[in-house]
């Protein structure tokens, strides 16, 4: 049976609740911190696809306060939030979650994940 992929901070909140509502459930989760590991251009294309660039990056965070006027002007499609994202993983909304059927989900949401565990 494939596995469940959470990408993710380690330090983040929300990862640390949604990995721990997980193991609550018994499931067999593979962990990839974008900090250690970072985001591949597939993997992020795959995500973009799946979720929206806008869904996607983090407007909310403090990577996004952090940077300057024109890092944040040049966010204005795909394109430019593709390289950002690439270039500041931490800017990605988290966690994203491949789910063993192939979809991929941002954010954590216990009463979605619940049908998905059960399915």
């Amino acid at each position: 049976m494939p596995h469940i992929a959470v990408y993710g901070i380690s330090n983040c909140d929300t990862v640390k609740r949604a990995r721990a509502w997980l193991a609550d459930q018994g499931q067999d989760v593979e962990f990839h911190d974008f900090n250690k590991a970072g985001v591949g251009p597939a993997e992020l294309d795959l995500w973009m696809q799946a979720a929206g660039w806008e869904h996607l990056l983090n407007r909310k965070g403090t990577t996004w306060r952090k940077l300057d006027d024109a890092q944040r002007d040049a966010v204005h499609d795909a394109a430019g939030a593709r390289m950002l994202m690439l270039a500041q993983p931490s800017i990605i909304k988290r966690p994203v979650v491949r789910w063993p059927d192939g979809a991929i989900t941002v954010g954590f949401n216990a009463a979605d994940w619940a049908q998905r565990v059960k399915g």
